[in-house]
């Protein structure tokens, strides 16, 4: 909402080069206003944007308070990232159906050791770029000492193991791939026929 409107006028411009005969002075004027909150439609929008579940298996309130329990989960900003990523069209999540109530808690078990997972390999991941000052490139072809564990498996699809003859190949195993396994050290390159 806005309120005490005025239009100030800043004076003529006749324009650039010979004015003709004809030609009239341009009036040039700005608004200013003032802009008021509308105290309703915010509340309204903040009650509706503002409410989600948070959970806690500290049942005392005089250890754990709701407000507490709010500072600890916007301190984690990872677990929301993390699942966002297990959420993400990539891994199918959205797929999944469970046939019975029974089996929602052990696939939510599963999620959640899938992003710890995926958190240490991330984590170390970064490690072993910041401790060798080196970098990989991010989705933009830029260098980043801070990627994103999701990049990397996308940068890892359509690798394929060919066994032919008792013989095996790893297909598609690019520079930029090898260059980003070195980092994962060489457990993770044994899988990749690379040790």
């Amino acid at each position: 909402m806005h309120a005490n409107i005025e239009v100030i006028e800043d004076g003529q411009n006749r324009g650039g080069g010979t004015a003709g005969k004809d030609s009239q002075p341009t009036l040039i004027s700005h608004v200013q206003a003032e802009i008021v909150p509308k105290e309703t439609a915010i509340t309204i929008s903040t009650e509706q944007a503002g409410r989600f579940i948070l959970a806690s298996n500290v049942l005392d309130a005089d250890k754990l308070s709701n407000e507490d329990v709010l500072l600890e989960y916007k301190a984690q900003q990872s677990t929301e990232r993390g699942f966002r990523f297990l959420k993400d069209p990539l891994f199918f999540t959205s797929t999944v159906f469970l046939n019975s109530r029974k089996r929602v808690a052990p696939l939510a078990m599963i999620m959640g050791l899938c992003l710890l997972v995926c958190s240490l390999g991330q984590r170390a991941l970064r490690q072993s770029l910041k401790r060798g000052t080196q970098t990989i490139q991010n989705q933009l072809g830029k260098p980043t000492a801070t990627p994103t564990l999701g990049w990397v498996f996308q940068c890892f699809m359509s690798i394929h193991l060919l066994t032919f003859a008792c013989l095996k190949q790893i297909s598609n195993l690019s520079e930029q791939r090898c260059w980003i396994l070195q980092f994962f050290g060489a457990p993770c390159g044994k899988y990749y026929l690379l040790c």
